[in-house]
């Protein structure tokens, strides 16, 4: 590569920069491969080879279940019936496939990425845009969660002071 130059792309994960998607151990090694790839393409940017990372989401795949101790068609079972339920988890409104992660890597190894180097590329159908209530209007919010109390309670409630 440092003849022709080139791209490597490398796979993180979003508990590289949000706590609590995955062990700690796992978190911090994600965080290594995406710090990793920036000082990659720091050192190899004089060869013309980029290096980027991409940090998937929650993404439908056999992982899941596999990391539960299920055999690989069990695995992949939970991975669909996951594409069924874990839509309402993000704002973009359904589960990731790896579809979603191989596109943005042929981006990144193409031409039209050839000024992207040492970048971490999120794609996780919004998830670390913010806490729930910051995207869907049904969640209650940290102070009323605090409270124990509903949205619907919370609403109640204005209407009594209102009248």
């Amino acid at each position: 590569m440092k003849e022709n130059g080139g791209a490597i792309i490398n796979t993180s994960s979003i508990s590289a920069v949000c706590a609590g998607y995955a062990p700690i151990t796992y978190s911090v090694a994600k965080k290594g491969v995406a710090h990793f790839s920036k000082l990659a393409a720091a050192e190899l940017s004089k060869y013309g080879i980029r290096v980027n990372a991409v940090l998937p989401g929650f993404i439908a795949t056999s992982i899941f279940g596999a990391s539960l101790g299920l055999p690989r068609e069990q695995a992949d079972q939970m991975a669909a019936m996951l594409i069924e339920a874990g839509g309402s988890m993000q704002p973009a409104g359904r589960v990731g496939k790896g579809e979603d992660i191989a596109e943005m890597a042929a981006f990144l190894a193409s031409d039209a990425a050839s000024f992207i180097t040492g970048g971490e590329f999120l794609v996780d159908g919004g998830m670390t845009v913010g806490p729930r209530h910051s995207w869907d209007e049904a969640a209650g919010g940290p102070l009323l969660d605090a409270l124990g109390i509903t949205p619907e309670q919370a609403e109640q409630m204005r209407e009594q002071m209102n009248s």
